[in-house]
């Protein structure tokens, strides 16, 4: 059995996704601290490039979670000691599928560059069908026409009229 390369890219499973996804303001979101341990970077350096891009960030993107949505998330996890604020600074910031999609594009793990590279590959793969495509359907029209005899210009006599 052959050995997997060290630098193969390890897939996250569907359900450890689903279980990190969050309904804030209507929206389906991820927070910050999920998504760094996704690109397996601190959630710190993940903040830091975001707050280096904020213009890529718009509030469609990116937001950060009130107090009352904080509470909501803390209760929708269980906290055993309401106490406690789980090692949170601040609150922390909540990023929907526009947003997360972006995040690969401004961070520089291993993981988000084999992101970059499978949506890279992924356009390409989605133009190439189209450029078929069009190729299939313009391939006839640059075939030549068949040939019709030409007919004589001017007067013709009714012998040449039943040719």
């Amino acid at each position: 059995m052959a050995k997997k390369p060290s630098n193969a890219v390890q897939v996250i499973p569907v359900e450890f996704i689903e279980r990190k996804i969050y309904l804030v303001r209507g929206c389906k979101v991820m927070l910050d601290s999920d998504l760094a341990d996704s690109y397996q970077m601190p959630t710190q350096v993940l903040n830091q490039a975001v707050r280096r891009n904020l213009d890529r960030f718009p509030a469609e993107f990116m937001f950060q979670l009130n107090d009352e949505e904080l509470e909501n998330w803390r209760s929708q996890i269980v906290t055993s000691n309401p106490g406690v604020k789980m090692g949170l600074r601040r609150p922390p910031c909540a990023f929907t599928e526009h947003g997360v999609a972006m995040l690969s594009s401004v961070l520089t793990s291993k993981r988000a560059v084999d992101r970059k590279l499978e949506d890279v590959e992924r356009i390409q793969q989605e133009r190439k069908a189209h450029i078929q495509q069009i190729y299939d359907y313009i391939q006839p029209l640059l075939e030549p026409a068949p040939k019709h005899p030409k007919r004589r210009i001017g007067f013709a006599t009714p012998e040449e009229r039943e040719e």
